[in-house]
C-alpha cells in the first residue's frame, strides 16, 4: 500500500493540532468542551479527505497521543467519545451514498446520528455517574441529564456541519 505524501503531511498537521487542542482543553478550563469539539472535528476532516480507514488510523493515533501528552486523561476520553461519534456518522453517510435507492435518507441519517450518540453517551453517564456528579442523583435528574445531552448533540452536530461546509470548505483549497 502506497501512502501519498500529501496525506501524510496533512494528516500529521491535523494530528498535531488535535493533540494541541486536547492539551489546551486541560489548560484552559473555561473552553474545554469547545477545544475538545474542535479537536474531534479534525477526525471528520481526515475522513472526508482520505476515507474511513485513514480516519480510523488518525482517530486511534489522536487518542494514543492524547493519553501520552494531555494532562487530564478524562478529557482524552471525552475526545474519544466525540471522535467515535464523528467516525460513526461519516460511516453512515458513506453507506447511504452507496445505496441511493433507500427512501428517506435524510431521516435515516438523523436517526442514525442520535442512535450512535446514545450508544456512546448513555453508558458513559451511568458508568461514570460517581465521577461526573458529586452526589447521588434522582432518576428525574438523570432523565434531565440525558435530555440535555440530546440538546448538546444538536448544537455539536450543527457546529460540525458548519465547520465542514463553511470553514473547511474555504480552507481546503489552500491545503490540498
Amino acid at each position: 500500500m502506497h501512502v501519498k505524501a500529501k496525506t501524510v503531511a496533512l494528516g500529521g498537521l491535523l494530528l498535531a493540532l488535535t493533540v494541541v487542542f486536547m492539551a489546551l482543553g486541560s489548560i484552559i478550563e473555561t473552553s474545554t468542551m469547545f477545544l475538545l469539539a474542535a479537536a474531534s472535528f479534525f477526525v471528520g476532516i481526515v475522513i472526508r479527505e482520505f476515507g474511513l480507514r485513514v480516519g480510523a488510523a488518525f482517530y486511534l493515533a489522536a487518542v494514543l497521543l492524547g493519553f501520552i501528552t494531555a494532562p487530564n486523561k478524562f478529557y482524552v476520553l471525552t475526545f474519544a467519545a466525540m471522535g467515535i461519534y464523528i467516525w460513526g456518522i461519516e460511516a453512515v453517510w458513506r453507506w447511504l451514498e452507496k445505496h441511493p435507492a433507500i427512501q428517506k435518507r435524510h431521516t435515516i441519517f438523523w436517526i442514525s446520528k442520535y442512535v450512535i450518540f446514545n450508544i456512546v453517551y448513555i453508558p458513559i453517564v451511568f458508568i461514570f455517574r460517581d465521577m461526573l456528579f458529586s452526589r447521588a442523583l434522582s432518576d428525574t435528574v438523570m432523565i434531565g441529564v440525558i435530555a440535555g445531552g440530546q440538546i448538546g448533540l444538536f448544537i455539536y452536530d450543527k457546529a460540525y456541519d458548519y465547520v465542514q461546509m463553511h470553514m473547511w470548505g474555504r480552507m481546503r483549497g489552500r491545503f490540498l
